[in-house]
């Protein structure tokens, strides 16, 4: 099964966390935590913050690395590296998604998350209760 190596960030602020539903594909309207692919040369850091500023024309920092996923889609396994980021510049405008929303622990699970997102989502649920973001 082939793999696919991607980022996301999870961008906090004032105990709330950045989420995007998708746009288009398979999984259209899933919520997600936003980045993307890693490209050949790149590191993990430095793909999360081109994706960032590609899809949300937005300058974040990524911090510390919070987890590793790994999930098996029908079509491929991901291997997603996670990372809390901080906005330096910019307004989250969505270029690719049909929307987005600042959650904070009480509607984490509001939405509809892709499935390799939810131990993001438990983890993150977790730090944002405990007032460690």
């Amino acid at each position: 099964m082939k793999t696919v190596n991607v980022v996301a960030a999870v961008i906090v602020e004032g105990g709330k966390v950045f989420a995007t539903q998708r746009g288009y594909g398979k999984y259209k309207d899933f919520w997600e935590f936003p980045g993307g692919k890693i490209e050949e040369n790149e590191t993990p850091r430095e793909a999360l913050k081109r994706e960032i500023r590609e899809e949300l024309e937005t300058e974040i920092l990524p911090e510390e690395h919070i987890l590793t996923v790994e999930y098996d889609y029908p079509e491929f396994h991901l291997s997603m590296d996670c990372y809390k980021a901080s906005v330096i510049d910019g307004s989250l405008t969505l270029k690719e998604h049909e929307a987005a929303r600042w959650l904070g622990p009480e509607e984490l699970y509001d939405v509809n998350w892709l499935p390799a997102d939810l131990a993001v989502v438990e983890k993150i649920g977790k730090m944002l209760e405990e007032g460690e973001t």
